[in-house]
């Protein structure tokens, strides 16, 4: 498989890996857009959120986007994104959470 996230869950390519467990692995991002930039991704190889059937894995990661922002002391507030298409931003097709924070985030945010 030639994607860049399973191959980073698959410990092919080295990240900064900062959870995992048998459900999903969240890194850093190399190009953060805030202080705090994470990205949480499923083991599971899903393209995008609108080929995703599995609601049970989209409220997994949900709960791990708030437990890594408790961890990483985000109290004054955190953003979760999910880019889907092209159009969107989404630049590598496995689904993935970006959890931002440590700054003030602005609206509209694109």
């Amino acid at each position: 498989m030639e994607c860049l996230f399973c191959k980073i869950i698959n410990k092919e390519i080295e990240s900064e890996i900062v959870y995992e467990d048998e459900k999903c692995v969240a890194i850093r991002d190399i190009n953060p857009q805030a202080p705090t930039h994470i990205l949480i991704l499923p083991r599971k190889h899903i393209p995008s959120l609108r080929e995703c059937e599995d609601i049970d894995i989209l409220g997994y990661l949900l709960k791990i986007a708030k437990d890594i922002a408790l961890k990483e002391k985000l109290h004054d507030g955190f953003r979760i994104v999910i880019n889907d298409g092209a159009n969107a931003g989404q630049s590598i097709f496995h689904i993935h959470f970006h959890l931002m924070g440590g700054r003030v985030m602005k609206w509209p945010p694109g």
